[in-house]
Parts: structure tokens; C-alpha cells; sequence
């Protein structure tokens, strides 16, 4: 059994607009770097594989968090929201024409125009996740952590997901070959000791 540890990018300039980004690379804004400088991994997650999106955002998370370069891996790249990218949910939703809907109404073979399926997202993650070989930290999106929690809770985008994903924590699987477990808890990042890089 092996334990997997999700941890969600700082915040962006379009994450606070309330802007879909999907695989578009925005960086994280000033405001989140500092917070993050100021954050580390707790033990034992410190000396556990680290993995990363290789989209800006999460790998520059993973090395503020730990002064380590991460992996990268594609499989962790964002869900491909299509032609909704850039745009602000409140206003597509707000648009008969645009087809939006909230994602607790997609089931697993809903798409964004020109996007991906949460089962397509799913099946770039799985061979990923079937390597993993010991601990592993991986810093990526709230829409690869969805993808991975529902099918660790059963949950199959069909009413309000049984987790509420915040920022600065982590939420862990345990990987086996009977399937994913999620933990009952998030684990909070550390505060670091000021003057110190451990």
C-alpha cells in the first residue's frame, strides 16, 4: 500500500477573478509566493516522493514548499475545460448558450466544448497513479484532486462531493490494488521557522 499526498497550487491572478484555467500556464501571484515561502511539508511527507503538474503554477508550489526541484509529469497536467478557459464561471453560467453546468451535475462523461471528460482525465491519471512505487507528494489542480478523491470516495459527479477541497493541505489516498482510500482528514501544511530553509 502506498500513501499519495494531493496538495492544490497557490492562489493565481485568475483564481481570485474567479476565472477558469484549466491548462492555461498562469503563474502564481505575489500575495501566494509569500505565503508559501512562509509553509512546508510536515513529516513524513518532507522525505516522500514529490511530484508536480508542469504547469507553472504547481511546480513553483512544490519547490516554495520544500527547496526541492519536483517531478513533473503531463498526467498531472489540469483538466482541459476547452473553450470555457479564461472565462469566469458566474458569468457562463449566466448564459443559456454556453452549456455550463456545475460540476455535481457532469457525471463522469460530460464536456466542456473543446474540453475533456472527468473519464478521459481519469484515464491519463490511472497508469500514473498504478507506477507510484513509494510515498508521494503531487502538487496539481483542483480538478486532477477531484478526479482522484471521487474515485476514492465513489463519488461520481452526481449531486455535492463528500470533500471540500481547500489550500495549504493535504488530502491523502492510500493507493492499493484494491483501489484508493481516501484518508478521513486533511493534514496542514507546517509554518516554517523563520531564518531557516528546512
Amino acid at each position: 500500500m502506498i500513501r499519495l499526498a494531493l496538495l492544490r497550487h497557490g492562489h493565481t491572478s485568475w483564481n481570485r477573478a474567479g476565472r477558469i484555467q484549466g491548462r492555461s500556464d498562469i503563474p502564481l501571484d505575489g500575495a501566494a509566493r509569500a505565503e508559501l515561502a512562509e509553509q512546508r511539508l510536515p513529516t513524513p511527507w518532507d522525505t516522500a516522493d514529490l511530484w508536480a503538474s508542469p504547469l507553472a503554477r504547481a511546480d513553483e508550489t512544490a519547490r516554495l514548499i520544500s527547496h526541492q526541484t519536483p517531478q513533473t509529469t503531463d498526467a498531472l497536467v489540469e483538466m482541459n475545460w476547452g473553450q470555457w478557459e479564461g472565462q469566469s464561471s458566474v458569468a457562463l453560467s449566466s448564459d443559456p448558450q454556453s452549456g455550463f453546468r456545475d460540476i455535481e451535475h457532469w457525471g463522469w462523461h460530460y464536456r466542456p466544448p473543446g474540453g475533456e471528460t472527468p473519464a478521459e482525465v481519469w484515464s491519463r491519471l490511472q497508469p500514473w497513479l498504478t507506477s507510484l512505487t513509494q510515498d508521494s507528494v503531487a502538487v496539481c489542480h483542483i480538478g486532477i484532486m477531484r478526479m482522484i478523491l471521487a474515485r476514492a470516495y465513489g463519488w461520481n459527479f452526481d449531486g455535492p462531493a463528500p470533500f471540500r477541497i481547500k489550500r495549504n493541505r493535504l488530502f491523502v489516498v492510500e493507493v492499493s490494488e484494491a483501489g484508493l482510500t481516501p484518508w478521513s482528514s486533511p493534514v496542514r501544511l507546517e509554518q516554517r521557522i523563520k531564518g531557516t530553509t528546512e
